[in-house]
């Protein structure tokens, strides 16, 4: 079973920095692009970075590029995501995933989505 156990989110203030984890397990990680997504209230589920199986080349939202960095541990199953320079904005809970690119267009891999990890930035 696909399963993906999130963690290192919570409360920073306007401008500080961010890791968050993620645990992933039932597939064959290493065969898979991995992402990060996120959900604020009200909203869509967006997403905000993605980084390839192969050669580790990565793919940002323009909301966070510069600011965010995803890198990934094929050994451990795990991706991460260095937050720096967090706005208000950036407020939303933060899931993981994996994805596949078809074309020029990402899609999402498995229906399974982990708890999430709140994170909120407080001025």
């Amino acid at each position: 079973q696909v399963q993906f156990v999130e963690s290192g989110g919570g409360l920073v203030q306007l401008g500080g920095s961010l890791r968050l984890s993620c645990a992933a397990s039932g597939f064959s990680f290493g065969a898979y692009a991995m992402s990060w997504h996120r959900q604020a209230p009200g909203k869509e589920r967006e997403l905000v970075a993605v980084i390839s199986s192969t050669d580790g080349s990565t793919n940002y939202a323009a909301f966070v590029k510069g600011r965010f960095t995803i890198s990934r541990d094929n050994a451990k199953n795990t991706v991460s995501l260095q937050m720096i320079s967090l706005k208000r904005g950036d407020t939303a809970v933060y899931y993981c995933n994996a994805e596949i690119l078809y074309g020029s267009t990402w899609y999402t891999t498995w229906e399974n989505w982990g708890q999430g990890n709140q994170v909120t930035v407080s001025s």
